[in-house]
Formats: C-alpha cells, sequence, structure tokens
C-alpha cells in the first residue's frame, strides 16, 4: 500500500496507473452481453440451458395432458368419451376394493387417483355438458346429475378424513360406487343420448371440442 502513495500523501504514478486499468476493465465487462443481469459467458449459458429446460418441461405437461385426454380423443364424440371415462373410474375401484384391511396406503394412493379422475370428468359436465342440457329444455335432468356430484364430493372427502385401515372404509367406499353406478347409467342410457339426438352433427362436435378444453385443465 505504501508504493502506491507518495510522500506528500498523492497516488504515485504507479497508483494512477492500476486504477485506469480497472476503469477499462469495468466498461469492457458492462458493455459484454449479459453484463447488466452479472452473468458472463458462463452466465449466458447457463440461462440457455435454463430457458431449454423450461421449453422441455412445457413440453413435457402438454403431453402428459394430451395423454391423459387420448381416452376423450379415442372414443369419439363426448358422449362416446365420457362413457370412457365412466369405464376408467370404475376400473379403479375395482383396484381399490382389491386391496386387503391392512393395505391403508395403497387404498389411500388409489383413492387419490380416483379423486383427480373424477374431478376432470365432473368439471367437463358441468361447465360444458350439464349447461348444454339446460339449454336443450333438460334443466331439470341437469340440476339432478349436479347435484349428485356433490353428494359424490361428501364420499370423498369422508373417506379422506376416515381410518383406510378397516371393513368400514371399504364399505363406505361401495356405497359411493353405488351412486356413482346409477348416475352414471342415468347418464349413457337415457340423459346423454337425448341430448345428442337433439343436436345437429354441427352441434354436437362443438359440445366435443369444448368439453375437451375443458378437461384439459385438470389432465
Amino acid at each position: 500500500m505504501a508504493d502506491m502513495v507518495g510522500w506528500h500523501g498523492e497516488p504515485t504514478k504507479e497508483a494512477v496507473m492500476a486504477t485506469k486499468s480497472r476503469s477499462r476493465s469495468s466498461r469492457k465487462d458492462a458493455g459484454s452481453p449479459g453484463a447488466a443481469f452479472g452473468w458472463g459467458r458462463h452466465g449466458g449459458a447457463l440461462a440457455v440451458a435454463a430457458v431449454a429446460g423450461a421449453a422441455l418441461g412445457f413440453a413435457a405437461n402438454l403431453g402428459r395432458k394430451m395423454v391423459v385426454q387420448g381416452i376423450a380423443g379415442a372414443s369419439g364424440d363426448w358422449a362416446e368419451a365420457l362413457a370412457a371415462e365412466h369405464k376408467l373410474v370404475l376400473g379403479l375401484f375395482d383396484k381399490i376394493e382389491a386391496t386387503g384391511d391392512g393395505q391403508a396406503p395403497a387404498r389411500l394412493a388409489l383413492l387419490a387417483k380416483l379423486k383427480n379422475a373424477l374431478a376432470k370428468h365432473a368439471l367437463e359436465e358441468e361447465n360444458v355438458i350439464y349447461p348444454a342440457l339446460r339449454r336443450a329444455n333438460s334443466a331439470h335432468d341437469a340440476d339432478a346429475l349436479n347435484g349428485e356430484h356433490g353428494y359424490v364430493k361428501t364420499y370423498l372427502y369422508e373417506l379422506e378424513n376416515m381410518p383406510a385401515a378397516g371393513p368400514a372404509w371399504i364399505a363406505r367406499l361401495r356405497e359411493l360406487r353405488t351412486l356413482l353406478e346409477e348416475h352414471m347409467r342415468m347418464e349413457e342410457e337415457e340423459v346423454f343420448p337425448a341430448l345428442r339426438a337433439g343436436l345437429s352433427d354441427a352441434l354436437n362436435a362443438k359440445l366435443t371440442a369444448a368439453m375437451r378444453r375443458e378437461g384439459m385443465k385438470l389432465a
């Protein structure tokens, strides 16, 4: 430090040169790409990698949604797609009912899948199909079916908050299945065929597209 200051307290020639050198270096760094964010060449590479990773994550999520929605896509129009989802739900019930009383973790894991499947299905029906029923002068059917969705949610809440290890839990699950099977039968055999028959091909196609868009929100 003594070498950088003269006898009278003034900076030496060496100190002035060192200061100018640091100033030039700072200006050069400030003018480089990414300097405003504190990135050098390595930081820029990291930024590119982060953007690429985010893009891949978005694509993977979209791909997962498309796989989940594949049931609807492969099943034709809205009524056939909903019937396919009904079968998927009943398949989950089969898996849960095959568990033993000592398999509480497995039961709860399958219940979570069942709840997700029913949430997506309910969103499609409540936001697209039931409003279409009301517009087609079938408000009574729409209200009845929508009301049953409320009971389904109550059952799911109870199952999540009672001990899953024991016969009482599986008995409650079977009550939910009975309710849903009658709900599905009414939709597939009575309400949905009547609605589809009363709409033109163009309107049925529009309803199918709207239902798929709605399902993508929770896929």
